[in-house]
C-alpha cells in the first residue's frame, strides 16, 4: 500500500462500545493506517494498549446508566457529546468510522469533507426479522410493523437511536444547513451509506429485505498484548477442582456490588456449583467462590462449565466463541435482543430478565445450562463456526478500497 489513510473510530458509550473497535483498528494499522479511537476517559487505557491513537470525549455515559447520576443528567451527557464530537471536526482524518451510538459522525464527517462508513454492534436497520433492537419492543410487531416501528426510530426526532436531538444540534454546532431526521435518513438510505456489522451471521443471519451496503462480516475481537499473563489467583482456583459458572452483570455490577455479589452466592449454593463472580466485589468469598475484577473473557470462559452474563453484543460473542452454555440476564438496549438470540439457537435456557432475577431463578437456570448437555453441543457447534470466520477482514478491504481511490 502506498497511502496509509488516517481513521477515526468514533467510540461512543460504555466499555462494550469501544473494546471491540481496539481488535478491529489493531488489523487496519496493521494493513498500513494509523488508526485513532475517539472514546471517554475511562478507556482510554484500552485504546492506547492496543498502540493505537486516543482522542478524549469529554463526559461518561456509565454513571447515567447505573443509576449514580440522575436520568436528567444524560441531557448533560449529550451536550459534553456534542461538544466533543464537534471537536473531532478540527482533527485531520481521511476516513471516519462510527458506531450505533457515534452515527451523528456522519455529520462530522460532512463537516470535514471526508467520507465515513458504519461499524454498528447492533443490527438497527430496518428489517421485517425483528423489531428494533434499542426500542422497547420485545415481541414481533409483524414483517411490516417490524419495519416501520424500526425506521421511526430514525425518522422521528423523539426515538432516534440512543440519544433524542441529536442530529440537529450536532448540525447546527458544526454550521451546517439544518435537516430533518427523516431527511437524514433517507440521504443515508438514498447513498447507500456503507454499514459493516461486527457479529456472526451464524448468530444473526443478513435479513433479506436490507438493502446492498449494509453487511454483517462476522466478529470483531478486542486487542489483546501479547505476552499478557494470566492472574495467578484465578487460574489456581480454576484448577483447584470442578469447572466453574461465571456470574456477571457488566458494567451494572458495580452500582449495587454487594447486593448483586450476595444474590449471586445465594444461586451458587443453591445449585451447587463453583463460581466466578464478576459483580463489583473482590477476593475469595468462599472456598468455592472467587471474585474478580478485570479478567479477558476470551481466556476465561473457554474454561468454565457455563456463563451468566448481562448480554452485552461483545460478551454474547466471546461466550459463543468459547463454546460454553449461556444464562442470558439482560438489562436494557440491545441486551433482550441478544439474549432470545442465545435462547433460539439452542445455547442458553430461557432468558431471566433482570428486573425479574431471584437467586432461585438463577440456580435453576444456571443447573439446567450445566446439567443438559444440548446446551453445551449447540453452543460447541456455534464456536466452530465463528471461529471459522474473519470480521476484520471486509472492513480492511472495503478501507483498501476506498484508499486505492483517493490514492
Amino acid at each position: 500500500m502506498l497511502y496509509g489513510m488516517r481513521i477515526i473510530f468514533i467510540g461512543v458509550g460504555t466499555r462494550g462500545d469501544v473494546e471491540p473497535y481496539t481488535g478491529l483498528g489493531a488489523r487496519l494499522r496493521a494493513a498500513g493506517h494509523e488508526v485513532t479511537i475517539a472514546a471517554h476517559e475511562p478507556y482510554r487505557d484500552l485504546v492506547t494498549g492496543a498502540g493505537l491513537g486516543y482522542l478524549p470525549l469529554p463526559g461518561d455515559l456509565l454513571p447515567v446508566l447505573t443509576g449514580r447520576l440522575p436520568f436528567t443528567a444524560f441531557k448533560v451527557y449529550g451536550e459534553q457529546l456534542v461538544e466533543g464530537l464537534a471537536g473531532l471536526a478540527g482533527t485531520e482524518a481521511d476516513l471516519l468510522l462510527t458506531g450505533v451510538a457515534g452515527a451523528v459522525g456522519r455529520h462530522v464527517a460532512e463537516a470535514m469533507g471526508v467520507p465515513s462508513m458504519g461499524v454498528h454492534l447492533q443490527p438497527i436497520e430496518p428489517t421485517g426479522d425483528f423489531p428494533p433492537v434499542m426500542s422497547v419492543f420485545r415481541g414481533s410487531l409483524g414483517r411490516w410493523g417490524n419495519r416501520r416501528a424500526a425506521r421511526l426510530a430514525f425518522e422521528v426526532p423523539a426515538a432516534g437511536p440512543m440519544i433524542a436531538g441529536l442530529n440537529a444540534r450536532m448540525r447546527a454546532r458544526l454550521g451546517l444547513p439544518p435537516m430533518t431526521p427523516r431527511a437524514v435518513h433517507l440521504r443515508r438510505e438514498g447513498d447507500r451509506w456503507p454499514v459493516f456489522h461486527g457479529f456472526s451471521p451464524l448468530v444473526v443471519p443478513r435479513p433479506a429485505d436490507w438493502r446492498p451496503g449494509l453487511e454483517v462480516t462476522g466478529y470483531w475481537w478486542p486487542h489483546r498484548p501479547e505476552g499478557r499473563q494470566p492472574d495467578p489467583v484465578v487460574r489456581d482456583f480454576l484448577a483447584s477442582g470442578p469447572k466453574p459458572v461465571f456470574v456477571g452483570f457488566g458494567s451494572l455490577a458495580d452500582s449495587r456490588a454487594e447486593q448483586y455479589t450476595e444474590l449471586a452466592l445465594d444461586a451458587l449454593r443453591r445449585a451447587g456449583l463453583r463460581g466466578v463472580l464478576q459483580t463489583g466485589v473482590r477476593g475469595r468469598l468462599t472456598d468455592d467462590v472467587l471474585a474478580v475484577g478485570d479478567v479477558p473473557h476470551d481466556w476465561l470462559f473457554p474454561q468454565l462449565a457455563a456463563v451468566a452474563h448481562h448480554c452485552g453484543a461483545g460478551t454474547t460473542g466471546i461466550g459463543l466463541r468459547a463454546g460454553v452454555p449461556a444464562v442470558a440476564v439482560p438489562v436494557m438496549n440491545d441486551q433482550p435482543f441478544w439474549a432470545s438470540r442465545l435462547t433460539a439457537l439452542g445455547a442458553a435456557p430461557a432468558a431471566i430478565p433482570f428486573r425479574r432475577l431471584t437467586a432461585a431463578r438463577l440456580a435453576a437456570a444456571l443447573t439446567t445450562a450445566v446439567t443438559d448437555p444440548a446446551y453445551r453441543r449447540r453452543a460447541q457447534a456455534l464456536a466452530t463456526g465463528i471461529a471459522a470466520e474473519d470480521g476484520a477482514a471486509p472492513v480492511v478491504e472495503a478501507v483498501r478500497r476506498l484508499s486505492d481511490g483517493v490514492r
